[in-house]
């Protein structure tokens, strides 16, 4: 049948209009007489435009899989293509693939028939309380079928798995609203207005996608645009040999999922600032925190505090939100941006657990959760909450760090090199960049790798966001290497970041396990210069 879901959507091809509303077609103005059944032949058609339709399947949609002949089929068909002045020589709209079924060919566009109307099944219409509006829209995103840009049909099934899984991937970012596959999948035809898409789904986000096949060569494309501006946020490309298919289509998947994490919260953090700071609602508080959360500065951090204890104000219910008032919290106990540490590791445990009462299943909680254990000199103890975070999230790169950081302090360097290197190829443009590349680092000096740890440590001090105690790690891991020059230059940065850096400190932050590990460290950073104690 017609998707009763569609509202006020119509569908547009050479002066005909299918209108869902109307339950008609109209060959411009005028009405065509066109009987019930055939009428859901032909929306089915539309909504699946350019692929290729079997009989089996039209009996399963049309008939409810009842035992029909091939001859009310071919009637039904036959009756669709008279509304349209067709017939089965000419085929204009609905051509026949000869022992495989049926393809609507027609050039289709889409509308939407009153645009100040959402389609109300999708979106309900109520009138927002003003602590509704103050809690905000929750980002939200349709993924819709691939183009498929060949003329060989043994791999036209990618164009609708590749977004299946990608939809399937999302949903499990419990920041994110997916819309379902059974929405977002009727539209495939090309959209020129977003708008279109955004009343018909009231997704905030569109992500469409091309899959083309040339000369043996996959290649996978993605674009991630605002529906309220028609603004490409993100997009990107993968390619391959065909035979390499399912390697290319997890990397996409992957890339999808990282992306998300990245350029949604810096997108609305941009359209927060446009706004007016007295209409801000819990979720522009949100996003805009986090920009500044991940600056790693006592200033910056202070601000993200501010903001996100503004969005929890707003929403008490905002799981996310309070769990990145954890983050906050713990990156000022971690870093010592306050006299009494104490307080921050409270509050670091303690957001985290409210945000766990919120919502059990959010990956970000449980990393969360898991690191406050950190501030306790306890590590071990938060492992299963970290685990957990993957499990909930198998794209989440922050989880894979926090593991791999445990297996370090844990004194286990060949697994944390495993999680790691997952964690930075799911993300290699994560705002934890460089924790990633300096915990690289320390889990190569653990096996032995030493110029491999220098390398590491030294790009982790290299990147945006380095605290004082990641380039102390690249100082010390150079002066075990035997590099005083690189070592004293490492020295004198984090110095320049915090002079009351001491040993104590450092092994404050990092309470290795293992104690060969441990007094390597020692030697290291009291050769170099560091205090013992303040």
């Amino acid at each position: 049948m017609c998707f009763r879901g569609a509202g006020g959507l119509q569908y547009r091809f050479d002066g005909f209009t299918l209108d869902y509303k109307r339950g008609e077609l109209r060959d411009g103005e005028q009405g065509v007489e066109i009987e019930p059944r055939a009428f859901a032949v032909l929306c089915y058609f539309v909504e699946n435009q350019g692929l290729l339709i079997s009989k089996d399947e039209l009996i399963e949609k049309i008939w409810d899989g009842r035992f029909i002949s091939d001859a009310a089929v071919s009637t039904a068909i036959k009756s669709v293509r008279k509304a349209f002045g067709d017939d089965g020589t000419n085929q204009k709209y609905i051509r026949t693939v000869h022992g495989r079924g049926f393809r609507f060919v027609g050039d289709v566009q889409i509308a939407v028939a009153n645009p100040s109307v959402p389609a109300s099944v999708l979106i309900e219409e109520s009138t927002p309380t003003e602590a509704q509006d103050r809690r905000g829209e929750q980002p939200s995103i349709a993924v819709l079928p691939f183009g498929y840009l060949s003329s060989d049909e043994k791999f036209a099934s990618i164009a609708d798995a590749i977004p299946g899984e990608i939809i399937s991937t999302l949903s499990r970012l419990r920041w994110l609203k997916v819309i379902s596959r059974g929405s977002s999948f009727r539209f495939r035809t090309a959209v020129q207005d977003y708008s279109v898409l955004r009343q018909a789904l009231g997704a905030s986000y569109i992500l469409t996608g091309d899959v083309e096949l040339l000369g043996g060569q996959l290649g996978l494309s993605v674009d991630l645009v605002d529906s309220r501006s028609g603004q490409v946020v993100w997009s990107d490309r993968r390619t391959g040999p065909i035979e390499d298919l399912h390697a290319v289509r997890d990397e996409l998947v992957i890339l999808v999922a990282s992306a998300m994490e990245l350029h949604v919260p810096q997108h609305e953090a941009a359209l927060a600032r446009l706004r007016n700071p007295d209409s801000l609602d819990a979720w522009s508080f949100y996003h805009t925190g986090l920009q500044h959360m991940f600056r790693f500065n006592k200033t910056d951090n202070a601000l993200a505090e501010g903001y996100l204890k503004r969005a929890t104000e707003l929403d008490p219910n905002f799981a996310r939100a309070f769990a990145a008032r954890s983050f906050t919290s713990f990156q000022a106990a971690f870093l010592r941006y306050h006299d009494d540490r104490s307080m921050a590791i409270d509050a670091a445990q303690r957001f985290a657990e409210k945000s766990l009462e919120l919502d059990p299943m959010d990956p970000f909680g449980n990393f969360n959760f898991g690191r406050s254990h950190w501030l306790r000199l306890d590590p071990a103890a938060g492992q299963t909450w970290i685990e957990r975070s993957i499990n909930l999230s198998p794209s989440f790169a922050q989880g894979y760090y926090a593991h791999g950081w445990a297996d370090v302090m844990a004194g286990d360097g060949a697994s944390a090199l495993v999680n790691v290197e997952q964690a930075i190829s799911l993300s290699p443009l994560d705002p934890f960049l460089y924790a990633m590349q300096s915990c690289k680092g320390m889990a190569n000096m653990q096996v032995g790798k030493m110029a491999e740890a220098q390398n590491w440590a030294v790009l982790g001090a290299q990147q945006p966001g380095a605290h004082y105690l990641i380039k102390a790690i690249a100082a010390a891991i150079s002066h075990m290497n035997g590099d005083a020059a690189a070592a004293r230059r490492w020295y004198e940065y984090s110095l320049q970041m915090n002079p009351n850096a001491t040993v104590r400190s450092f092994f404050v932050a990092f309470p290795f396990a293992d104690e060969g590990v441990r007094s390597q460290f020692h030697r290291a950073l009291l050769a170099l210069g560091y205090p013992e104690t303040d």
